[in-house]
């Protein structure tokens, strides 16, 4: 056994979440100033995860005010009170120190798709989108009639053909009067 075995904790921090380089995370820091201690949090972008065990860092990286700022956390230090996975970043590089060139809309990640099987239920997937487009089809063309047609139309019905609400045609219509006469 070596000395920095023999310094190392036994069994590594479990408390932290698996984050990967292009995740956006918030990292709960202690800091002491003084003889008071307060919780500050560093929101940021992982760009590098280096080591294993307790030398292992991984670098945070923010753009405050235009001006980046990277800071480099021990994973194993006690200052760390808590880290949160915010979102997850789609990247093809373990290294991402090409983000320091970039800036605006081109230093943003594309965010990673999740499976959303999980989150929609059984029925839903089965019957899925093609379900609500049918009910949407069979509404759209009330509406569309509703809207295409002036009201003049609808005057001139009334006063060339005798309007029948029980949905009888016009030559049914003048059968009937013909018969009662």
């Amino acid at each position: 056994m070596n000395r920095i075995d023999a310094i190392q904790p036994a069994a590594p921090r479990r408390d932290l979440p698996p984050f990967r380089s292009g995740d956006t995370v918030r990292v709960h820091v202690n800091i002491t100033e003084g003889d008071k201690q307060r919780i500050q949090i560093f929101e940021g972008v992982v760009i590098r995860r280096r080591g294993r065990g307790a030398s292992a860092t991984f670098t945070v990286r923010k753009v405050t005010y235009g001006v980046g700022v990277e800071r480099i956390f021990p994973s194993e230090s006690p200052n760390i009170k808590k880290v949160e996975i915010k979102s997850r970043g789609h990247v093809r590089r373990a290294r991402l120190y090409y983000l320091r060139e970039l800036r605006g809309k081109k230093a943003r990640l594309r965010s990673k798709v999740r499976d959303v099987s999980g989150l929609i239920s059984e029925e839903e997937a089965e019957g899925g989108v093609g379900v609500r487009e049918e009910e949407i089809a069979a509404a759209e063309p009330d509406d569309a009639q509703a809207n295409d047609e002036p009201a003049d139309d609808a005057s001139e019905e009334t006063q060339d053909e005798p309007s029948d609400e029980s949905g009888e045609g016009a030559e049914e219509t003048e059968a009937k009067e013909e018969e009662s006469s």
